[in-house]
């Protein structure tokens, strides 16, 4: 069993349904899904002029390969529609493979750990929400350690667990 960290974004449809809907479909043709941050309404990265982002980081239980759970991440995106082919567009549904296991696989298909963890607020903040003392096989460094050294200042609206509000900059 490997334990695979996934961060889920939306930005068009209904937000909240997409990411409960890509939850279901990843628990049953990907594993277990075994904690699951806070969802966050985060600016567009990369790409600005788009709506806002709900993201969720999740920690998945999985047998699947690496090369597999990107098929069935793959699969999922596909199920919300056709997607423009550009990283950084507007969509229903993405899925990035943050971590899988401590593996550094990096090639034409497939990167891992994903390379734009450290460059993120919107992904480090719910790592670090779920999993702050996880180390970056990389940079060798913890998430925390790697939101304290994020340059990026975009806002992240994090709703906590008794459903109030807070922003962090």
């Amino acid at each position: 069993m490997s334990v695979a960290f996934l961060l889920l974004g939306a930005n068009l449809g209904n937000r909240n349904e997409n990411i409960l809907t890509a939850k279901k479909q990843l628990e049953v043709s990907a594993g277990k899904i075994i904690m699951s941050s806070s969802v966050s309404e985060t600016e567009p990265w990369g790409k600005i002029h788009q709506p806002a982002y709900l993201n969720q980081v999740l920690i998945l239980e999985t047998t699947l390969l690496p090369y597999r759970l990107l098929d069935a991440t793959k699969t999922i995106e596909k199920n919300f529609g056709e997607r423009i082919p550009h990283s950084w567009n507007a969509r229903e549904m993405d899925i990035d493979i943050l971590y899988y296991d401590s593996q550094v696989i990096n090639n034409q298909l497939i990167n891992i750990p994903h390379p734009y963890i450290p460059f993120r607020k919107f992904t480090l903040t719910p790592l670090v929400e779920i999993a702050p003392d996880f180390i970056h096989p990389v940079y060798r460094l913890s998430n925390a350690e790697l939101l304290g050294c994020c340059l990026d200042t975009s806002t992240v609206l994090s709703t906590k667990q008794c459903g109030e509000k807070s922003v962090q900059k």
